[in-house]
């Protein structure tokens, strides 16, 4: 019934449930007392029947209803305490789940959310693990119960009458045949479901982030056309899922009562000859529903575990998914601890880089040293590896060829979290969270205090504005900033690069997408790190980085043209035909700066 791979699943579910296994265990020791009850009541049946009723004999009779009554609700109390503490029990570790799928998400390297939607990522963390809250934690449950019940009932149902017992178990072999069928084509209708429910995911989540391009360009009719492509697999698999599922309910269902009609039948016979008494009788037909009941609910059990070991699959996928240093062979970070204490040095040598094993060069041959005070510039035209570059310095990217030194030691054996001090990035893609400006600006490190952030924002002049606003440093920010302007998102995104503290401060087109008078504002915080800091930029305005020690000119991945602003001028070559008018504009202090609005 139960497949090897399932087994896996199942002994991953018990990692997580062992951590509760005094809630657990608790649970389980009613299960005994639950069963011992469902097979006293029927044995009690048969004493007030042939022992009272039937020969009306009524002396102790109502001792043995009291008795009855007592089995009854121990029964059911028995099944509240075992039920309340093992869906508890996988309530826990469906959290524990969550939260440790969740952290592994997190270290998951760049590669991995390159090439899967997100969509497909929040599935697994919302709808698989609610259906294997759901579906598997009350489905074996139910199953678990009901097959020692079954099984108990089926023993009891030989001791009081071994003939009766035979014929019902004439009917379990067809019976189980069918399940078995059931089960698989469940199995590969649900692994049907889950998937096109996770693209359908993916897909609605990009529309609704997109929503302004669609209708901006009137695409609404293609886009609902592919999403109900999604629906509809979701919607046949569903529907298939549905008959098979109806299928074999309604056949157990008709078993029962054929079974219940022979016994009565066959039993009837046996009673008017004496053979089997009238209790016994009763006794055994009020037993055999608890026989075909759990059978019959079978289909639901065997549906609901069917559908979680689905979800099962997906999220193993993302246990099984490499980490981000997962294989490489990495130097203890103790050792690095005083090697990695200050930024020294960074040296490329002869670096070379693709995204996958099979596809084209992002990067050849590139090479060049940056040292302690110096300020490194990339610029080229969009797709020309400088971005690559950054992202390979933060790790991001792994699976460099050649070789990259950090102070003297190989990247590739330097722990992520031993050099995350000596970087900060601000990123050209301005993201903040639906929270307050100094959460923003400080990610909740409980290192950067209140003073640390104020003097972050003060350094790239958003401080003032920041004081404008209600609420000054507590100001929620809506989804995304939406209740900011551009520039406004972009000067606290340079803040928050500023309040890490790295000693290398990395700026890739810091200056992208903003309004002048911002722009202006990061002109001035960029020349006080140009004058203060270690830094590495990328830059479209050439104005931005002019006073660089080294300026790489970059071309379909390699570096065409390097040197200092005004040897490459004197080249006359790439970089000067990258010069724009506004990159011509100097002001008072020297410092090129863009035309003011």
């Amino acid at each position: 019934m139960i497949k090897s791979l399932d087994l896996a699943y199942l002994k991953h579910f018990y990692h997580f449930a062992s951590r509760y296994k005094k809630t657990a265990v608790i649970g389980l020791l009613m299960m005994p007392i639950s069963v011992a009850a469902n097979l006293l009541f029927p044995w009690l049946v048969i004493q007030v029947i042939d022992k009272h009723l039937t020969p009306g004999k009524y002396t102790g009779l109502m001792t043995l209803i009291a008795v009855m009554l007592v089995v009854l609700i121990v029964n059911y109390i028995a099944d509240a305490v075992y039920t309340y503490c093992l869906r508890k029990t996988g309530q826990k570790a469906v959290f524990d789940i969550r939260m440790a799928l969740f952290a592994r998400i997190l270290k998951l390297p760049r590669t991995y959310f390159d090439k899967t939607p997100t969509g497909v990522t929040l599935s697994r963390l919302t709808s698989d693990l609610e259906a294997i809250g759901e579906s598997f934690v009350l489905g074996v449950l139910s199953l678990l119960k009901d097959s020692i019940n079954t099984l108990a009932v089926l023993i009891f149902m030989f001791f009081i009458n071994w003939q009766l017992a035979l014929l019902v178990l004439l009917v379990f072999p067809p019976v189980l045949m069918l399940t078995q069928y059931v089960r698989n084509r469940l199995r590969e209708m649900f692994a049907i479901t889950r998937s096109s429910l996770a693209k359908g995911t993916g897909f609605l989540q990009e529309c609704l982030l997109g929503v302004k391009t669609v209708q901006l360009y009137g695409a609404e009719e293609e886009v609902e056309a592919k999403y109900h492509g999604y629906t509809e697999d979701f919607l046949r698999a569903q529907l298939k899922t549905n008959k098979y599922d109806a299928t074999l309910f309604s056949v157990i269902s008709g078993i029962t009562t054929i079974t219940i009609g022979l016994i009565i039948w066959y039993g009837s016979g046996k009673v008017l000859a004496g053979a089997v008494s009238l209790g016994v009788l009763i006794a055994f037909i009020n037993t055999l529903e608890k026989v075909f009941v759990p059978l019959r609910d079978f289909t639901s059990q065997i549906a609901a575990i069917q559908r979680s070991f689905a979800a099962f699959e997906h999220i193993e996928e993302l246990f099984v998914q490499e980490l981000e240093e997962e294989g490489k062979t990495l130097l203890p970070a103790e050792s690095l601890k005083d090697k990695l204490a200050n930024f020294d040095s960074l040296e490329f040598k002869n670096v070379r880089f693709r995204y996958n094993n099979t596809g084209p060069y992002i990067l050849h041959d590139v090479s060049f040293t940056l040292n302690k005070g110096e300020q490194l510039a990339l610029v080229g035209t969009t797709g020309s590896g400088k971005s690559t570059i950054i992202r390979i310095m933060n790790k991001a990217y792994m699976d460099y060829e050649g070789s990259i030194l950090l102070n003297g030691i190989e990247l590739s054996s330097i722990p992520k979290a031993s050099m995350l001090h000596l970087f900060s990035l601000m990123q050209q893609d301005v993201f903040l969270f639906e929270e307050n400006i100094h959460f923003n600006i400080s990610l909740g490190a409980a290192q950067i205090s209140d003073e640390a952030v104020v003097d972050a924002a003060q350094y790239v002049y958003a401080h003032d504005f920041i004081l404008g606003l209600p609420g000054q440093y507590q100001f929620e920010l809506k989804k995304s900033g939406s209740n900011m302007s551009a520039g406004q998102a972009q000067l606290i995104s340079f803040a928050r690069a500023v309040a890490q503290g790295g000693q290398v401060m990395m700026l890739d087109e810091a200056t992208s997408s903003v309004d002048s008078i911002t722009e202006n504002l990061i002109q001035k915080a960029i020349a006080r790190l140009f004058a203060e800091k270690t830094v590495i930029a990328i830059a479209h305005r050439l104005s931005t980085i002019r006073h660089s020690d080294q300026i790489l000119v970059l071309n379909q991945g390699k570096i065409v043209e390097q040197g200092r602003h005004e040897d490459l001028l004197a080249m006359n070559g790439v970089y000067s035909s990258l010069l724009t008018d506004d990159d011509n504009i100097e002001d008072d202090e020297g410092a090129l700066l863009p035309e003011p609005a």
